[in-house]
């Protein structure tokens, strides 16, 4: 209804007008802006609207303005992460000593051997809104250790619709080869079957995110807290 009207309205703006010996005159170009205006008015309305729908969406743009101004800045430079994450970080992380965080620079299977280098990083990916891609490989080294047929079955294909598939709720981003040779492997599940996937996630990340964790002011300022604390 509201678009019929700023339809309605703006069709008059254009529509040619009398001024005089025979002659006719439009509104200048800029006029139909008016029309944008308007609807943007309308459609802001809250006549009709769910007061109880409206203050949540209230709530969640707060919380995407909040992530989305860390991003802005860029996450190698955020250094309150804890503003953005849903839950409060893992306490035990206060108790890692420098030499175990330094380690983490060693190499990225060395970050992923270690509980607390797990759980910085993840605190990490969710501010770049990527954390599907260490939530799939956990995933597959957590099946990997699956000895029921039965179970594996079931698992397999719980995983594959979480995380492989096209439009999954957290797809991770492979190339179409890898996702349809991962498609094949459903057909009979094996502990290898996502092998492939797993693999080019972790290349992905060991290349684009590890990088930037290690750059980082989430990590460097963890380094920093650390050894004040030893000193």
């Amino acid at each position: 209804m509201y678009q019929e009207v700023a339809d309605s309205v703006t069709q008059g703006f254009t529509e040619p007008c009398s001024a005089g010996a025979g002659a006719s005159q439009t509104f200048p170009a800029a006029l139909p802006s008016a029309r944008q205006l308007l609807t943007c008015s309308l459609s802001d309305h809250p006549v009709g609207k769910d007061p109880q729908a409206m203050r949540t969406g209230q709530r969640q743009n707060k919380g995407m303005r909040t992530r989305l101004g860390c991003l802005s800045h860029k996450s190698d430079s955020c250094s309150d992460f804890t503003a953005i994450l849903p839950d409060k970080p893992n306490r035990a992380l206060k108790r890692l000593s420098t030499e175990e965080a330094t380690r983490w620079a060693d190499s990225f299977d060395v970050l992923l051997s270690h509980k607390y280098g797990v759980a910085a990083f993840r605190a990490f990916l969710k501010t770049e809104f990527s954390e599907e891609n260490l939530e799939f490989w956990l995933a597959c080294e957590e099946f990997k250790k699956t000895r029921s047929t039965a179970k594996l079955v079931s698992k397999a294909h719980r995983i594959f619709e979480e995380f492989v598939d096209v439009q999954a709720p957290r797809e991770v981003n492979i190339d179409f080869q890898t996702r349809e040779a991962t498609r094949k492997n459903m057909q009979e599940p094996s502990l290898t079957c996502f092998d492939q996937a797993q693999g080019k996630v972790h290349s992905l990340m060991e290349k684009d995110s590890y990088p930037r964790f290690l750059r980082s002011k989430m990590y460097l300022d963890l380094l920093s807290q650390n050894q004040r604390r030893l000193s």
